[in-house]
């Protein structure tokens, strides 16, 4: 599809596209208010009025300023919408509604907005949310890098679980559902030229199917933790300090691709600290690892997931990694923002 607004006169965002006015109006109502057609959008209201079923409510946000704003295996738009539906699918709830808002720098090509509201379109099709409200802001030139786009989302839990920190017990075994480093490192490789743009792709997908799945299948999850900035490292390393246990991991257990593992050689990032954005840790019994290893198999034959080590409770709050040469370590979480500008 084309971009809905004329570019023989606005080929361009202009600061009369935030300014309230006729302009800004045709934006909404061309781009955003078509690529994101429901019902609760239609009326036209400052805030939409939605029907929530009675019980547990989630409710998240999150912000996307991520450079450059495509890059291989995604682009900014889709990213929006699966990094909220994911933070909504890993506290086990069910996603219904999206928000997005949207800051724009003055001279911004108004094609390529339209292909970022196409591919946030085309996401929260996929994901089965629908985007119900939304903002529109225009900065001046040199305020903002092109866009940034915030989104909140809302999802419903309809199970008796508690997906937390707070459930974890002796034992656990950890998941993850396939392997690590490839979102950072593409979008670093893409932003720097480092020639890995055909090799590495990001990993930005949605995680709220494969969730639904395990819940389904009374898979008796304790917690769920998507792996985003900070990597596996800072994804552990924060459930370990919020259960008051410590995570054994097993560093052969980790898949990390022979790209990921190149990238990191040539820049001396730690694959572990590497963001993903369609990558999740999960704890359970150790009983139940082997079928839920077979159920995330059955869901994604190329993604394959990995049980990667244990819980204990020793009066510690860490994570520790043996090498193959049984050589044990901690994992410390990052310190600073080794790839900034990646999310």
């Amino acid at each position: 599809m084309q971009c809905p607004v004329p570019l023989d006169k606005y080929p361009h965002i202009q600061l009369a596209h935030g300014g309230g006015g006729k302009l800004m109006q045709d934006l909404v109502s061309n781009m955003f208010r078509a690529a994101f057609d429901n019902a609760h959008l239609g009326g036209q209201t400052d805030s939409a009025v939605l029907d929530i079923p009675a019980g547990r409510t989630a409710f998240t946000t999150d912000s996307y300023v991520v450079s450059p704003l495509f890059f291989p295996g995604g682009d900014i738009g889709s990213l929006a919408v699966y990094g909220t539906v994911n933070d909504l699918a890993t506290s086990g709830a069910n996603p219904l509604y999206l928000s997005a808002g949207f800051i724009i720098e003055e001279g911004f090509s108004m094609e390529t907005l339209w292909k970022i509201t196409q591919s946030m379109a085309e996401a929260a099709k996929e994901t089965g949310v629908m985007v119900v409200t939304g903002d529109t802001k225009v900065v001046e030139r040199g305020k903002c890098d092109g866009v940034y786009i915030n989104t909140s989302g809302i999802g419903t839990i309809e199970h008796d679980l508690d997906i937390s920190p707070r459930s974890i017990k002796e034992g656990d075994a950890v998941l993850i559902t396939g392997d690590i480093g490839r979102h950072g490192s593409a979008v670093m490789s893409a932003r720097e030229h480092l020639g890995f743009e055909g090799g590495i792709k990001s990993d930005s997908a949605p995680l709220a199917d494969m969730v639904a799945g395990l819940i389904e299948a009374e898979i008796d999850i304790h917690c769920l933790r998507d792996l985003t900035r900070g990597g596996l490292a800072a994804a552990l390393n924060e459930i370990a300090s919020a259960a008051g246990c410590s995570i054994d991991i097993v560093e052969s257990a980790v898949p990390v691709s022979r790209e990921v593992s190149a990238f990191c050689e040539i820049t001396g990032i730690d694959a572990y600290h590497i963001a993903n954005e369609g990558r999740m840790a999960i704890f359970l019994p150790h009983e139940f690892a082997e079928d839920c290893l077979g159920l995330l198999i059955e869901r994604d034959k190329i993604n394959l997931p990995s049980l990667i080590g244990r819980v204990i409770f020793d009066g510690k709050s860490r994570v520790r990694i043996e090498n193959p040469y049984g050589v044990i370590r901690i994992l410390d979480i990052p310190s600073g923002e080794l790839l900034p500008r990646i999310c």
